[in-house]
């Protein structure tokens, strides 16, 4: 089962060797953005300019696609003087469907110079209205590139607006870095720190840096839902408990980017499309760290890796991948016709590495499959309903079925042993 150590080097040494070049790449991009951002600040002060965009350029040097880079504009808003009403409609206006968990923004008192921004929801007059939010942040991004075009401020060809849409909940900007342009998906956020995002999960800090998970969900954002909702934000503390997980020994964050490698180049990934997206293999990652909480699981590259790939087997089988701030919520709701054939590809680089660990060009390498063990298909594809198949024992036994569990821990192996034995008698019950 183990592939040449060299090999897993040499594949990972290659996607490090240009992560110089996408850091310059994003950066360019970065400042022409930030020049725009100034000017729209400079028309309406109540959209601020964050400078602090590390964790944006992290994320972005540790994926191997031309992902949209999600970039969010603080509003000079006093979040704690807001009422947060929470918010169940049957339908929104605009086309847009209800979601779960959105709310309404109500000021408390009106008069704040936020009056061309609100509008009644519900009865509820003074509310934030994300819709006319949107609208007048994206006039003022046309009206800053076309004022900085005329100073000369921006080259042609610098910024394409050309997907600003009427009805988003994200102004995208195409902005040329060096060889290829960054796609910006801006968004308008409301911050709130009077308490904490409200985690629909139990709070604990198990594998990663002491105090990690308390920081990273501090204080609330709130980004559009619709135009007339809001909903709570996991963007930034989820690059905050990557930043992390960056943080700890081990190759960890080179296990992401070797998969997010494959993705772009064997799984029918490119840009964002394909049902697995980078923002899924970031979550795969941070499950990865609760459940294998020890060094030891942390050791070597091919390892690493192979803790990221069942959990990541276990989601694609099931068709279900849970957000690790908010667990009921499932990452991959919509996309199960994908999902099958991408399971097949995932699985073949599982039991035979070799095959993938180099680049190639033009037409995408993975063709026809392996020849699973069945054994362990059927303890991927395993009904859980006690949480037992989504347990560092349950994993372990996985890593086991792969020949990479190298766990000296007796009684992490006495807990894999004693499920695998209970499995074994459950399973012909289930047949």
């Amino acid at each position: 089962m183990e592939a040449n150590t060299s090999l897993w080097h040499s594949y990972l040494g290659v996607i490090l060797s240009r992560e110089r070049q996408r850091m310059e790449h994003f950066q360019r991009a970065e400042d022409i953005l930030l020049t725009l951002l100034e000017s729209v600040h400079a028309r309406d002060p109540r959209f601020l300019v964050d400078y602090a965009r590390n964790l944006e350029a992290f994320e972005f040097s540790v994926c191997a696609s031309e992902d949209a880079v999600t970039l969010e504009v603080p509003l000079r808003i006093d979040g704690d003087t807001l009422r947060v009403l929470a918010r169940r409609s049957s339908a929104e206006q605009g086309g847009h469907p209800a979601q779960l968990h959105t709310c309404c923004l109500e000021l408390c008192s009106p008069g704040a110079g936020l009056e061309d921004w609100t509008g009644a929801v519900d009865g509820m007059e003074h509310c934030l209205l994300p819709g006319k939010i949107l609208q007048h942040l994206k006039e003022l991004l046309v009206s800053a590139i076309v004022r900085c075009q005329r100073l000369f401020l921006l080259q042609p060809g610098d910024i394409s607006a050309e997907n600003l849409r009427e009805d988003a909940l994200q102004l995208s900007l195409l902005i040329r870095g060096s060889w290829k342009p960054v796609r910006f998906d801006i968004v308008p956020v409301v911050r709130r720190q009077q308490e904490p995002l409200q985690l629909r999960r139990r709070q604990s800090d198990r594998g990663f840096p002491a105090g990690s998970l308390g920081r990273a969900t501090e204080e609330a954002h709130f980004v559009p839902a619709s135009p007339l909702c809001w909903r709570s934000s996991t963007h930034l503390p989820l690059l905050k408990l990557l930043r992390g997980v960056d943080s700890l020994q081990g190759p960890r964050v080179d296990s992401l980017r070797l998969l997010d490698q494959l993705r772009e180049q064997d799984w029918g990934g490119q840009a964002g499309t394909g049902p697995l997206t980078f923002q899924h293999l970031k979550m795969v990652l941070l499950w990865s760290t609760e459940l294998f909480p020890s060094p030891e699981d942390w050791q070597d590259l091919e390892g690493s890796v192979y803790r990221l790939l069942v959990i990541l087997l276990r989601c694609l089988a099931t068709q279900h991948l849970p957000h690790f701030l908010n667990p009921e919520e499932n990452l991959f709701q919509g996309a199960a016709p994908d999902l099958a054939s991408l399971y097949h590809k995932v699985e073949s680089f599982a039991w035979d590495p070799q095959r993938f660990l180099h680049f190639h060009f033009g037409l995408h390498g993975f063709s026809g499959s392996c020849q699973a063990d069945m054994e362990t298909r059927a303890l991927l594809q395993l009904p859980s309903k006690d949480g037992s198949c989504w347990d560092t024992a349950y994993f372990d036994i996985l890593l086991s079925q792969f020949q990479v569990y190298r766990i000296q821990d007796s009684a992490r192996r006495s807990a894999a042993s004693q499920l695998l034995a209970r499995i074994r008698q459950e399973i012909p019950q289930q047949s």
